[in-house]
């Protein structure tokens, strides 16, 4: 049976968020997620330009090359394009984004991923996760030192181990994936997976249409706290000579682009989305006559008999957790690495390189056999400014890539490869 699919793209900026910095897009061949990252306006440009360049190069019929091949091709230019923009223009440098993307040849899918935005399938009414998030506490699961359920929570699940950077030490995961008529996709960013858990999501892949799917979602991770933006892209494999239903989003024909790559950043479906916030109590948005929640918080209080001893109980309690919050920060900072020089060489240090009066924050672990002099300038830059790490085994990568960048001939300065970046450098 020759199949199809039907398919919606949506996204939201969230509650905590100003601006939206993920990018959806979804058409009868392709369907992509990127979400940037790297500060306010570089997560955009990250984004938007990363799709822009999919988009040029896949949404068309493919000649002369498979499906995996073009995505695979794609994918490098795109992350060129990126290296372009921050050698132009220094100051969004750091700046990255992760990506989904498929492909549909007639047949199957070209999947490319990277990052910790997710791919999921829905079979036959069960979820199971696709993608594996290249992230810190994905390798600690993998690791056997933390259960998924903890990695949920844990302080750092955000931190990427990679990206699309501008740089060519990131590969992304290249795959084929063969669906099944009635198989639903979801692409989705960290805003659905970081709110929502998946047997939620289990239980609402399973409604009527894709175009409630989405919004459901969306409005699910919204009523969670929407700490990030959330986009969902849902595509559903039917059979090629189904009749196509004319309620769906897509029954146009029309591609659907949502957030940082579109024109006009209003997404489909964000009326109803709207009227959910309202409905819910989520609006971030004072009606007329109701006072600011901001407002309320600063509002003055009348006078009390006991506002003295709030007063005096209320400084004890910020001295004690200040107190505590100081040595929960200096036993936090004694489990840290980076790399840095050591009177010319290339050292391990534990602890953070900070500079606090009285305190000692950082110590020589280690000491290598890399004469800084000897490391190409960008890198020996890095070096003397000192290269953050998660953990050890992070250090010893990062010290591992500086001896290949003394064993390779010097490129030219146009062509300078960047040593693979340590998770704080990948996502602030």
């Amino acid at each position: 049976m020759a199949l199809t699919y039907r398919y919606v793209a949506l996204t939201d900026t969230g509650l905590r968020r100003s601006n939206n910095q993920d990018s959806g897009y979804a058409s009868d061949r392709l369907l992509v997620i990127a979400d940037g990252m790297g500060g306010a306006a570089a997560g955009d440009l990250a984004s938007s330009q990363t799709l822009r360049v999919i988009r040029q190069e896949l949404d068309r019929e493919l000649e002369n090359t498979d499906a995996l091949s073009a995505l695979g091709i794609a994918v490098d230019h795109a992350n060129a394009r990126l290296g372009e923009l921050i050698a132009d223009d220094p100051a969004v440098e750091g700046m990255g984004t992760t990506l989904e993307a498929m492909v549909w040849d007639g047949e199957k899918l070209a999947w490319a991923h990277i990052g910790d935005s997710r791919v999921y399938r829905l079979r036959e009414g069960r979820l199971a996760q696709i993608s594996t998030d290249h992230t810190f506490v994905q390798s600690l699961v993998d690791e056997g030192r933390i259960t998924s359920e903890e990695a949920r929570v844990h302080p750092h699940r955000s931190l990427l181990l990679r990206a699309i950077l501008g740089r060519d030490d990131n590969d992304a995961d290249l795959s084929w994936l063969q669906p099944a008529a009635g198989d639903r996709y979801l692409l989705c960013s960290d805003g659905l997976t970081d709110m929502v858990d998946d047997a939620t999501i289990e239980r609402t892949m399973r409604l009527e249409t894709i175009d409630m799917v989405a919004a459901e979602l969306v409005r699910l991770a919204l009523e969670a706290g929407g700490f990030d933006n959330v986009t969902v892209v849902i595509a559903e494999f039917v059979d090629a000579e189904a009749e196509a239903d004319p309620e769906l989003a897509c029954a146009d024909g029309a591609p659907q682009i949502v957030g940082a790559a579109a024109d006009a950043p209003r997404p489909r479906g964000a009326d109803e989305i709207e009227a959910t916030r309202d409905s819910a109590g989520l609006s971030t948005t004072p009606q007329d006559g109701e006072p600011d929640p901001e407002e309320l918080r600063y509002a003055p209080r009348p006078p009390s008999r006991w506002r003295a001893l709030r007063w005096v109980l209320g400084a004890v309690v910020l001295l004690a957790l200040a107190a505590g919050a100081a040595y929960w920060a200096y036993d936090w900072s004694q489990q840290q690495y980076y790399v840095a020089d050591d009177d010319g060489k290339v050292a391990i240090y534990r602890g953070v390189k900070a500079e606090l009066p009285g305190v000692t924050l950082s110590r020589v672990h280690e000491v290598t056999d890399i004469t800084v002099d000897d490391l190409p300038d960008y890198q020996q830059g890095r070096v003397e400014a000192g290269i953050s790490a998660a953990s050890r085994a992070e250090a010893d990568q990062i010290v591992a890539n500086l001896e290949d960048a003394v064993d390779r001939p010097r490129p030219s300065p146009s062509a300078s490869p960047s040593p693979t970046p340590s998770p704080e450098e990948a996502r602030p």
